[in-house]
């Protein structure tokens, strides 16, 4: 039974995990993705760690500790190469089965547990009949972000594949092929490649997707009789996926699952006029019963390196397909949070500057967002409950959060701090044709919290929060209140 209300992102704000894929072991869901550092300068400092929830609460995530660390690969036993994306399986003996590459060395680890959460340890690593590692044969291709699926009739898939070319300098070996997504079928024992590897999902020419073409992030499902592939496209910032009756080929384009500035909706294609920043994505699907869900992570602080998990319930047509789901602040709560009480500001859905958003994985993208919102938090990495928030809001920059269910909403406020002079606008159209509350405002190098009435109709809302003035405010929190109080601001 559900205990409390779900938000996006689903874990806690301290906490920074890309790249997650969700998996159903035993009644409970447990995520598995790299690991970013809250401010570091490249992808997935930290060591692999495990969330889990009841099947029936996806509000209730606990934490299950460190179960790999990477240098307990004996090819990384000083810890400086960093671990990419994982995924997991349960293999034909009951146990679990890690598989992970590390950054750009090109090769495929694989690590096994007795428990879906324990602490896993190091197997071996994918490799040829006769032994040679896979990505260190002359003409294969990179093995980079694994997928794998242990299929129904005991057979072993593991996917992969990255679309820019690898140098040579980078992997430490010869120069390695990057044509696309990759399938290969392994023996039993979840190391030794049966077969070669195949080019299912080309990047270019005939057989890609046109202008959804693959990138990375592989990620596979089995849906009855159907096989359903997840990627990350071209454009990066789009999760995509592509459906065919067999593992090994013959897949179909079912279109975009999710983007983090829900770019494709509504025929909108220009990332100038995306509803968030963009950067990477990468993630799964997850199916309890009839429902399903796609996760994801969206970028923080300005840059692709504290990235967090986030997830959208999607809507499924009677033909099987999947529409498009819309990024939300209630994501896994299965439907609008309720429109009472305190909400933190980093709950936001949507954020653009007066200048609109762009991409952070442009060169020195703090350079060039210095005038945009960003989401940070106070403190060092995993520093206790650090207070996360909207940070850098100037004239013009916008935070939308949805979905909120309003009934007799009379007062709004905001949790405010730094140096700026003006007001704060709700409405729940983003572009702010009706205007439910008129928030005034006025700090001096200060935190402080403003009130103002609230007329917002009732039912199922978007709450878009504009700062129209001067200065530069960090938006902490807001409150929804049934009742009218008097007075401004409390201190």
């Amino acid at each position: 039974m559900k205990t409390k209300q779900a938000l996006n992102p689903y874990l806690p704000s301290w906490e920074y995990i890309p790249d997650g894929e969700p998996h159903v072991f035993e009644n409970r869901v447990y995520v598995y993705g790299s690991h970013d550092r809250f401010n570091a300068p490249i992808f997935c400092v930290n060591d692999y760690v495990c969330w889990s929830a009841p099947v029936d609460d996806l509000s209730d995530w606990r934490y299950e500790g460190v179960i790999y660390r990477k240098n307990q690969d004996p090819k990384n036993k000083l810890g400086l190469r960093l671990l990419f994306a994982p995924d997991v399986c349960r293999g034909v003996d009951g146990r679990y089965y890690l598989y992970y590459a590390f950054d750009f060395m090109g090769i495929m680890g694989v690590a096994v547990c007795d428990t879906p959460a324990g602490k896993y340890q190091f197997l071996g690593h994918v490799h040829y009949p006769n032994g040679t590692v896979w990505g260190r044969r002359k003409g294969d291709q990179f093995p980079f972000d694994p997928g794998v699926l242990a299929d129904d009739n005991g057979r072993i898939w593991l996917y992969s594949g990255f679309y820019t070319p690898t140098p040579a300098f980078v992997t430490g070996f010869k120069k390695l092929r990057n044509d696309g997504g990759t399938v290969v079928e392994l023996e039993r024992d979840m190391l030794t490649i049966k077969g070669e590897p195949q080019v299912i999902f080309p990047k270019e020419g005939p057989g890609s997707f046109s202008n959804h073409e693959f990138f990375e992030a592989s990620s596979i499902r089995k849906d009855g009789d159907k096989y359903i592939f997840v990627y990350s496209s071209r454009h990066n910032h789009e999760l995509c996926y592509a459906v065919s009756g067999r593992p090994d080929g013959g897949f179909t384009f079912g279109g975009t699952l999710v983007s983090q500035g829900d770019l494709f909706l509504d025929g909108n294609e220009d990332e100038r006029k995306g509803l968030n920043y963009l950067g990477n994505t990468h993630g799964g699907l997850l199916n309890i019963g009839e429902d399903w869900y796609i996760f994801y992570h969206r970028q923080t602080n300005r840059h692709s390196y504290s990235r967090q998990a986030c997830a959208e319930k999607l809507v499924r047509s009677p033909d099987g397909s999947f529409r498009q789901a819309e990024v939300t602040s209630c994501g896994l709560n299965g439907g609008p949070l309720r429109g009472i009480g305190r909400y933190p500001a980093y709950i936001a859905c949507n954020l653009w500057s007066r200048d609109g958003v762009g991409r952070y994985d442009c060169p020195s993208p703090r350079r060039a967002f210095a005038a945009h919102p960003y989401f940070t938090q106070t403190g060092k990495d995993r520093e206790g409950n650090g207070d996360q928030y909207i940070a850098n809001m100037r004239d013009g920059a916008v935070a939308g959060f949805k979905y909120f269910d309003i009934r007799g909403v009379k007062a709004v406020s905001v949790e405010l701090s730094g140096t700026a002079e003006g007001e704060f606008l709700l409405s729940d159209t983003p572009g702010f044709q009706t205007i439910s509350a008129r928030i005034p405002l006025k700090l001096i190098d200060g935190w402080a919290e403003f009130r103002a009435g609230c007329a917002l109709d009732n039912g199922a809302r978007t709450l878009y929060f504009k700062f129209c003035g001067v200065g530069s405010v960090d938006f902490h929190s807001f409150l929804l209140e049934e009742e009218k109080h008097e007075g401004k601001s409390i201190q």
